[in-house]
């Protein structure tokens, strides 16, 4: 976010993932595991940013986790079921982060419409909830993400992060398995990586059993 000519930084996880300049992160599918394994997120040097596991390394499905690079829990992911979600439009997920306690705590909630007839009417969309988030507490899903192109937008409609194909796969061949994401100045990386565990789960990706 801009204040005036300086970034203004708004964790939603942690201010340590939210860089002062635009930051190009590359996903590639994490090599020699199951189906569900994950993926892992590098930067130019290919160190290793996050790690996603997937349900094929926990056991449980419609739950994942985002680490950081060493290996540290960042987020829980996991879709809220139940009868009242049964009954909705819209299936939720929910991130969880920890608290100085140790105890999970939900910072954010994606809602993915339920019924693919009213997909184009609703688009994908996201809300933070943690209370100490200072920004633009409405995001959506704009593009289309099997094709790695698209968006996650503010309220405001301003682009916080963006997912692309890599020129060099462009050029090799067409992959799903191998993309970049473009995130924007002040924005919370590990927060844009929580959403994209869950749309790549969503659209059969590699976190998926």
């Amino acid at each position: 976010m801009m204040t005036g000519n300086s970034i203004s930084k708004v964790p939603v996880v942690s201010k340590q993932y939210c860089s002062g300049s635009e930051i190009v992160l590359y996903v590639r599918r994490r090599p020699h595991v199951v189906n569900g394994g994950g993926f892992v997120v590098v930067d130019g040097n290919q160190k290793i940013v996050f790690r996603v596991d997937g349900c094929g390394i926990l056991g449980r499905k419609e739950e994942l986790v985002v680490r950081a690079g060493d290996g540290s829990e960042l987020l829980l992911v996991r879709r809220k079921g139940g009868v009242m979600e049964a009954l909705s439009l819209c299936r939720r997920w929910r991130g969880y982060a920890h608290d100085l306690e140790g105890s999970q705590k939900p910072i954010f909630c994606l809602r993915e419409p339920s019924n693919s007839c009213l997909w184009m009417k609703n688009p994908i969309t996201i809300s933070v909830t943690s209370n100490e988030y200072t920004g633009f507490r409405d995001f959506e899903i704009r593009g289309d993400f099997t094709n790695r192109n698209c968006s996650i937008v503010d309220s405001s409609g301003r682009i916080a992060a963006q997912v692309g194909m890599c020129k060099e796969v462009e050029v090799v061949m067409a992959s799903r398995d191998l993309y970049n994401v473009v995130v924007k100045p002040g924005i919370d990386q590990a927060f844009v990586f929580g959403v994209i565990a869950i749309l790549d789960y969503i659209y059969d990706g590699s976190t998926r059993c």
